[in-house]
């Protein structure tokens, strides 16, 4: 996969109550993703961009809610998310990245 890719696929880590959870009791994190990336793809896109090794991708799409507002009813768009589970003693410093 090619460096354009890459940052294609990982759109970003998505930071939540329930995220911050999960990265301490099972070592895993959160990442948003393109709807059209793979397992594999996202897989590849970590262990590149962060130098870590992932153990498994679990991933999941949400879907978008429905909002009322004065001027009618929207809908937001989905999104796709991926729960990355490092391996042992890996780990991602995000306050270190620039």
């Amino acid at each position: 996969m090619n460096n354009e890719r890459l940052y294609k696929v990982v759109l970003g880590a998505h930071i939540s109550e329930k995220a911050t959870l999960i990265a301490d009791e099972a070592n895993q994190i959160t990442f948003k993703v393109a709807k059209d990336a793979t397992r594999p793809e996202i897989k590849e896109a970590i262990e590149k961009i962060y130098g870590v090794a992932v153990k498994n991708v679990t991933v999941l799409n949400v879907k978008g809610k429905m909002k009322r507002s004065w001027r009618g009813i929207s809908k937001r768009p989905g999104w796709k998310k991926a729960y990355v589970r490092l391996e042992e003693g890996q780990d991602i410093d995000f306050s270190s990245i620039s």
